[in-house]
């Protein structure tokens, strides 16, 4: 299984069956809230026949052909509507199958770039500590998550990280300017993030963070990216998520919601600055994939899109966003657990202290039993899919539907109250 420990009982995990709107249903017949949207993914919602309706259609039509010296209709309207939404002026799309290989596919853009630009000595790319941006070998150099990357060791060279927005609120720009200069500005290639960090728990930017790492990737002449696999297609109420801070990328990566999961599908959006030195001076791009814009995808992702457009999806996020934080926070004032409550758009997390009432901190065997065990059973016990985090501080994150309604927000919040409640009783803040 994906991510899932050998020393945990597979045969005791939940099998989910069935999805409708913002619950999913299991091989027992009990339903669970979605608060995690798959894993960031179904933007529309589950159980959306439309998608189903429209991929049959297309299968029946052209169920595949290569984007390799062919083209065909579904790819190129895709491409089109996302130029269309995208910012600035990034109106090309590159297509591949997951996030890891957006990611992928953006560090070889940035590189191949910089050699048809004259600058063959840029290859090194920037990211952040803790933030997770795949698993291909790329993808996994750019994650700042020394954990994830030990078994596969030694990675490519060239990658480096500098502290987040967490845990270098005032300094985290600057520490992009820093390693440039350290590293050398005439071989930094990219600097990659995430409009709002996932890994660590939805860490929101400071308000001028973006803003000042475009002027210090400008002054440099280092291509700006942003990784936009969870925070695109409505996650944050924006088509591409860097929208809410103000900037325009090079680059931005995107997968997941693109489709809202219903047939795989990744990408990237290129600047035409990029794609017109790359034309005048590079014979092509060096890269592609037998299934990378995939007609039945394609068609998927293009109802996908329209569903969020005529349902007001978009909206929606802006119109409930501060409900759904106000929420999480009230539901967090009777917590003393709870350390913080940070996010936006249909993306949130509330930390969590790992100690006991007395202020002794649970390390090993005893963390694994509490907050692995008891919260996480009491979070799916009580009827909520969400995600227990700990690669850096321990956080419960949430990541709905954007169908999601005032209910189903509160609901989220109730049941994460009977959750912590659990874990304090355990932990002896309660009686």
């Amino acid at each position: 299984m994906h991510f899932t420990p050998f020393a945990e009982d597979w045969a005791k995990l939940p099998v989910i069956v069935s999805g409708e709107g913002c619950y999913v249903t299991d091989d027992r017949g009990r339903s669970y809230v979605d608060g995690l949207a798959g894993l960031f993914t179904t933007q529309v919602g589950h159980g959306r026949s439309e998608l189903a309706e429209v991929a049959a259609r297309q299968m029946k039509e052209l169920g595949f052909f290569p984007n390799w010296s062919f083209q065909h209709p579904r790819s190129l309207e895709l491409a089109q509507k996302l130029a269309e939404v995208a910012p600035g002026d990034l109106n090309s799309a590159f297509f591949v199958s997951s996030g890891s290989e957006a990611v992928e596919t953006v560090i070889k853009l940035a590189r191949q770039f910089h050699k048809a630009n004259g600058e063959p000595g840029r290859y090194k790319i920037i990211s952040r500590d803790v933030a997770y941006h795949g698993t291909t070998m790329g993808a996994l150099s750019v994650t700042g998550l020394p954990s994830f990357k030990a078994p596969f060791e030694p990675l490519p060279a060239g990658f480096f990280h500098v502290r987040n927005t967490q845990q270098d609120p005032e300094g985290a720009a600057d520490a992009i300017e820093a390693m440039i200069e350290t590293e050398g500005s005439d071989q930094i290639a990219a600097v990659i993030l995430e409009p709002v960090q996932n890994a660590g728990g939805c860490l929101v930017p400071p308000p001028d963070y973006w803003r000042r790492v475009r002027e210090i990737c400008d002054r440099h002449g280092v291509l700006l990216v942003s990784d936009a696999v969870i925070c695109a297609f409505g996650r944050l109420g924006e088509w591409f998520g860097i929208e809410r801070f103000g900037v325009v990328p090079d680059m931005t990566s995107f997968a997941k919601g693109v489709t809202s999961g219903y047939s795989p599908m990744g990408g990237v959006m290129v600047s035409d600055r990029m794609v017109d030195v790359l034309r005048r001076n590079a014979p092509m791009f060096s890269h592609g994939s037998t299934f990378g814009g995939h007609p039945v995808s394609s068609a998927v992702a293009l109802e996908n899109m329209r569903i969020i457009e005529r349902e007001g999806l978009l909206q929606n996020v802006h119109a409930l966003e501060g409900h759904f934080g106000d929420e999480l926070k009230r539901m967090a004032e009777s917590h003393p657990i709870v350390k913080d409550v940070r996010g936006m758009g249909f993306f949130w997390a509330v930390e969590v202290n790992p100690e006991r009432a007395d202020g002794t901190p649970l390390t090993g065997d005893e963390y694994q039993r509490y907050f692995k065990g008891v919260l996480s059973k009491a979070l799916l016990e009580n009827g909520l899919v969400c995600r227990f985090d700990d690669k850096e501080d321990p956080v419960i994150q949430y990541s709905p539907a954007l169908v999601a309604d005032r209910e189903i927000l509160s609901r989220i919040a109730e049941i994460t109250d009977k959750a912590l409640t659990e874990l304090e009783r355990e932990l002896g803040y309660r009686s």
